[in-house]
């Protein structure tokens, strides 16, 4: 269950992001309402995550599904770019990520 937790609240630092992103540096109170309540509740289920995953991982991998989901946002709904070099950066995350994960007991 502390995985699904987990995944929950990378999930929410993603939706955070996004909402951050349009929020238009915190002018627009809607987008800015949901970023704020999104945070707190990643924050939170990630803390209720880490009582049965090691610290390490679990910031790692809440981090890495924020980084890799943002990443993916930007380019599917903002149209950001997607060259090569951002690509294979993402593919080290996803990477680092499977490494934390098959490495850790829990």
């Amino acid at each position: 269950m502390a995985w699904v937790i987990l995944i929950v609240a990378g999930i929410l630092e993603v939706v955070w992001a996004f909402f951050m992103k349009q929020s238009a540096g915190f002018t627009r109170l809607v987008p800015s309402v949901i970023t704020v309540v999104a945070m707190i509740a990643s924050v939170v289920l990630l803390s209720i995550s880490m009582r049965n995953l090691p610290l390490g991982t679990a910031y790692t991998i809440w981090t890495g599904i924020g980084a890799l989901g943002a990443f993916l946002v930007g380019i599917i709904v903002l149209n950001e770019p997607a060259n090569a070099m951002r690509i294979a950066a993402a593919v080290l995350i996803i990477a680092g990520l499977v490494l934390m994960k098959v490495s850790t007991p829990a």
